[in-house]
């Protein structure tokens, strides 16, 4: 399979000549890789040094990111990646090790995100590539990085529409704390996962800076530091949005209860005064006024029913009811 300028892509144990990307199944292999393509002893040290797994993160934690550079000037490059699963709303990452020699490229991908299958879409498709020489293909599987985490902030965007629209819906619905919470989780681990990557691209750019013939590497690199960091402000946003919808949604549930007692206060008001009347006349007294009436029963009756309406339309008009 042909990439541009003259690129092959070859399975991992597939010896060649002339320039060679390859692409490792499991991380665990990546090692013995980069032995077979010739690189060299010092780098091959400090990739196993570097391999995820080897410093497993913290739980919830994304891999780190890393730029090494060999004495034999090889470049290793370690970086999590991003996706995400639309239904459930979650972010996974996973990781991707790049090991960048004279005339070959050994990656190998850990996690769901495909990212590799992606650039060899592009790479292999006829798309414009942003550099030339090795750093082709660094250049197109960064990009498809970036633009991957660029797809999981959509998404995340997406998701937060839907909770803000849940918390102002009039219809009774389920409570939106649970997935409020759940899409600060993601938001947050979405941001740990793509803070490295804002880290190394710096590393990167100052990489290009310094090295020979590398000038074309700066335009993408440039390109792909603002488009990191203008998704990292979209996910700042939305998890400064959803902190407001929480604000928002534990006052109107502080102000539906505020009416739910001044209801149950002005009901109470009103089966107080027929009650008050009712226990003076329930009183075991033989003098008292209006007990031989003929019509004291009904009066009495009345009487109560016209209190019990009066505070009725009172509290209507006042707003309590």
């Amino acid at each position: 399979m042909e990439t541009p300028d003259g690129w092959e892509l070859v399975p991992a144990g597939t010896p060649t000549d002339g320039a060679r990307w390859v692409i490792v199944d499991s991380m665990e292999d990546l090692s013995d890789a980069a032995r077979r393509h010739g690189i060299s002893d010092r780098a091959i040290t400090l990739l196993e040094h570097r391999i995820p797994g080897v410093h497993p993160p913290a739980p919830g934690h994304a891999q780190r990111a890393r730029v090494d550079r060999s004495p034999d000037g090889e470049l290793i490059l370690t970086t999590p990646t991003l996706s995400y699963v639309e239904s459930t709303h979650d972010v996974h990452t996973g990781a991707l090790t790049t090991v960048i020699g004279t005339d070959v490229v050994l990656m190998a991908e850990a996690g769901d995100a495909q990212v590799l299958d992606r650039a060899v879409t592009k790479l292999t498709g006829g798309f414009p590539v942003p550099d030339e020489g090795v750093h082709q293909v660094l250049a197109v599987v960064v990009l498809t990085l970036v633009a991957e985490a660029s797809d999981v902030e959509i998404g995340l965007g997406d998701a937060v529409a839907d909770a803000e629209q849940l918390v102002f819906s009039t219809a009774h619905q389920r409570s939106p704390l649970q997935e409020i919470y759940d899409l600060k989780r993601e938001i947050a681990e979405a941001r740990r996962a793509l803070s490295p990557v804002t880290s190394v691209l710096p590393e990167l750019m100052a990489e290009a800076e310094e090295g020979p013939g590398r000038r074309l590497s700066q335009p993408w690199l440039r390109r792909a530091e603002a488009w990191v960091d203008r998704v990292d402000k979209h996910l700042d946003g939305y998890d400064d949005l959803l902190s407001d919808m929480l604000s928002v949604h534990l006052s109107q549930v502080s102000v539906r209860q505020n009416e739910d007692v001044r209801k149950i206060s002005s009901w109470a008001a009103i089966a107080a005064a027929p009650t008050l009347v009712a226990s003076i006349y329930g009183m075991n007294f033989e003098h008292m006024p209006e007990l031989d009436w003929t019509y004291g029963y009904p009066l009495a009756i009345a009487a109560m029913g016209a209190v019990c309406v009066t505070l009725y339309r009172l509290f209507r008009r006042s707003g309590w009811l």
